[in-house]
């Protein structure tokens, strides 16, 4: 589907595009969509059907929500935005500068304003705030065929039908009844003689995590949310509950790395470097490459120092690329799977030793091979210099090492220290590994080829 897409764009084959889109499934969309760049986003999305492109909205992240947004007129924002599901609708003017929000807010229609501003009024992560008010409420009077009636002119503004809620003229909850028992009766059936009685409901205030954990215990496809005196005021979906035990489980996983207080300061960061201004992107990478600068002339001063050694052995300089870089590949490779396992929760911040000392293992291992091997084959290929090749291994051994203790190390220590690991780990862990890298390997060429030098 993705490639489809990206081909009509290509070719600027729109109608054909048009009719692939109108052909597709809500589902193959979606998933395509996340894929593409954010201006191909904003191409097929104009060209979707009203309905198609309202429920495909609702079911984005909130960023490409955003992006969307930016690319509207204010009159189809508006409009698009009036016409969400009240907790879609909330939860995209949580993520959205409070001007835009008050701004959207005043420009819904008076019911649709009444509803958000009822919505945001509950605390954060709680039922309240979380629910949708559309639902289908029904009176324990009403005849099958009078209840049905009502399913049919009501369920194309719902959000689901598969359940009905039984109130009384106060809104009281008093039963429920799912859309499969009304259609199987006789039409002159009572709803209060078919509806289970009792219905188990949750209170605006209770926790979303609860709410979402109590839906997925019971099977069920919504939950009703009642207020303080009982009155049925929203329901929770299985969609819903499914988003918050997404959310959930992340921050889950940032709290076990230990990561839980960091992550709001994490997400700035991102955003800064990101979509910031040109200054403040510079202000967060650029005393990095700073540091990087120093260690790369520091690095030149360790050269020069050696270079009586170069001269007497021209030969010694082949090999200064492939310990530096071979040390590079592995810094790299560990801070990566550092990071990676701290997002994923497979690495404790808090009990950082042992996946350290693994890391650290690892590196030694793999330098012990990669030597071996490169100091077997300098011996050969330096058949003059049978020692070079005993000074590379070893040279390889300890700088793969350390690289890897640093590809640990160093972005554990910035996040303790509350700096931005993502622009400043590389950068430290280049300039550490390059002026060590130099002195090891000046140092065991100077131990096994000093009397030649």
């Amino acid at each position: 589907m993705k490639e489809k897409i990206l081909n009509y764009i290509e070719s600027k084959d729109m109608e054909s595009l048009k009719s692939l889109l109108a052909d597709a499934e809500e589902l193959e969309i979606l998933h395509a969509f996340h894929d593409l760049s954010a201006e191909d986003q904003v191409k097929v999305f104009r060209l979707l059907a009203k309905d198609n492109a309202l429920a495909l909205f609702e079911e984005l992240d909130t960023d490409e929500q955003q992006n969307l947004l930016r690319s509207f007129t204010d009159e189809k924002t508006i409009e698009f935005v009036n016409e969400m599901a009240p907790d879609d609708r909330v939860k995209l003017l949580e993520e959205l500068p409070a001007s835009v929000t008050k701004k959207l807010i005043n420009s819904l229609s008076a019911e649709e304003r009444e509803v958000t501003n009822a919505l945001m009024g509950y605390k954060p992560e709680t039922a309240g705030r979380v629910m949708t008010t559309e639902f289908i409420s029904l009176s324990r009077d009403m005849t099958a065929t009078e209840a049905l009636e009502k399913v049919r002119k009501q369920a194309k503004e719902m959000e689901t039908v598969y359940a009905l809620y039984i109130t009384d003229p106060a809104k009281k909850l008093e039963g429920v009844l799912s859309l499969k028992d009304l259609v199987c009766v006789e039409g002159s059936s009572k709803v209060e003689d078919i509806m289970a009685k009792k219905p188990i409901s949750v209170v605006t205030d209770d926790d979303q995590e609860v709410v979402a954990r109590t839906l997925q215990e019971l099977d069920l496809l919504a939950l009703p949310v009642v207020d303080k005196e009982g009155r049925m005021v929203g329901i929770v979906t299985i969609d819903d509950a499914v988003d918050i035990l997404e959310e959930e489980a992340t921050e889950d996983i940032y709290d076990a790395a230990g990561l839980a207080d960091i992550t709001g300061s994490e997400a700035d960061r991102s955003e800064v470097l990101i979509k910031g201004s040109l200054w403040k992107i510079w202000r967060v990478r650029l005393p990095f490459l700073l540091i990087t600068l120093a260690a790369g002339l520091f690095s030149g001063v360790i050269i020069e120092g050696f270079e009586e050694a170069l001269e007497s052995i021209a030969v010694v300089a082949i090999f200064i690329p492939l310990i530096m870089d071979m040390g590079g590949n592995v810094g790299t490779q560990s801070s990566t799977v550092f990071a990676r396992g701290v997002v994923l929760g497979h690495i404790n911040v808090k009990s950082f030793l042992k996946p350290f000392l693994k890391e650290v293992g690892i590196g030694l291992s793999m330098g012990v091979f990669i030597g071996i091997a490169a100091g077997l084959i300098t011996s050969v290929w330096q058949s003059n210099y049978p020692l070079l090749g005993v000074a590379v291994g070893l040279s390889l051994v300890a700088t793969m090492t350390l690289a890897a203790l640093l590809g640990f190390l160093v972005p554990f220590i910035l996040i303790k220290f509350n700096v931005d690991q993502a622009a400043g780990s590389a950068p430290i862990i280049t300039s550490i590994k390059d002026i060590a890298g130099l002195v090891i390997y000046f140092m065991f060429v100077s131990i096994f080829l000093g009397a030649m030098l």
